[in-house]
């Protein structure tokens, strides 16, 4: 059984540690510093084996270079000359094994164009997402285009919905409230929002999700729904899925 464990890094990220079993050998996905992963792993008296990368930005790698100084990981991520250290670079379709269990690329452009994420099928199936999906949200757009944002997000809609999806920042209240002007008509959103209020107030992590969860609750997996495309209507066109999810993140962008 592969345990999750958030380590929060930096204003609002997670960093994701992965354990199989009791085993002392760990993974860390996107690690922003190194400073909280170093921590954790001398207090646990665990074995940095593996570190996964999904794409450039510094809050994904800044922890990086002092890991692989510190621990001489296997580290796997995009085929990105941008990112310093990766020594098994991979791309959409490639499988790799991590601790026993086998993970699937999907290449998910759209925040980046270098934007990879990875999922493992299992009991429960994994979704290292980055800042692809969120609870209830998507990544800014800083290179790539509506059109390659919405693919990645289908392709993740076609996961089972059983999948726990580990997105990399605790951006889950900010998006409920947009999600509650962007699907007006939507009780799960509402009661959504009660349950991460709760868990904030307690500050306790609000991930991860379920795809299951994200088909209900994020707007941007819901643009065919008639409640999100009225209301994007509301703020520019929603004329297709396409125009409706581009109304949505720039409206969001403002919100």
């Amino acid at each position: 059984m592969m345990s999750v464990t958030p380590i929060p890094a930096l204003s609002d990220n997670y960093i994701w540690l992965l354990r199989q079993d009791t085993s002392q050998t760990v993974c860390v996905v996107d690690p922003g510093e190194a400073a909280p992963v170093i921590e954790l792993l001398e207090r646990e008296s665990l074995q940095l084996d593996t570190i996964l990368i999904t794409h450039h930005h510094h809050d994904h790698t800044g922890g990086l270079q002092e890991l692989i100084r510190r621990y001489s990981p296997r580290v796997i991520g995009p085929a990105n000359p941008a990112i310093e250290g990766i020594n098994e670079q991979v791309g959409d379709g490639d499988e790799v094994r991590i601790m026993g269990r086998l993970f699937e690329v999907m290449a998910t452009p759209g925040h980046t164009l270098d934007h990879i994420s990875y999922f493992t099928p299992g009991i429960p199936a994994l979704l290292f997402c980055g800042d692809t999906l969120f609870c209830a949200g998507c990544g800014r757009l800083f290179e790539g285009t509506p059109a390659q944002m919405l693919a990645s997000l289908k392709t993740f809609a076609e996961l089972p919905d059983d999948t726990l999806v580990f997105a990399a920042h605790e951006y889950t209240q900010a998006n409920l409230i947009f999600a509650r002007a962007a699907d007006p008509d939507n009780q799960d959103v509402k009661y959504a929002l009660q349950e991460c209020e709760k868990a904030r107030a307690l500050e306790r992590p609000t991930l991860p999700s379920t795809i299951g969860r994200e088909l209900k609750i994020n707007p941007y997996l819901r643009v065919g729904t008639d409640s999100v495309r009225q209301a994007a209507g509301t703020q520019g066109a929603n004329d297709d899925e396409l125009a409706t999810f581009t109304t949505l993140r720039e409206w969001k962008n403002r919100f």
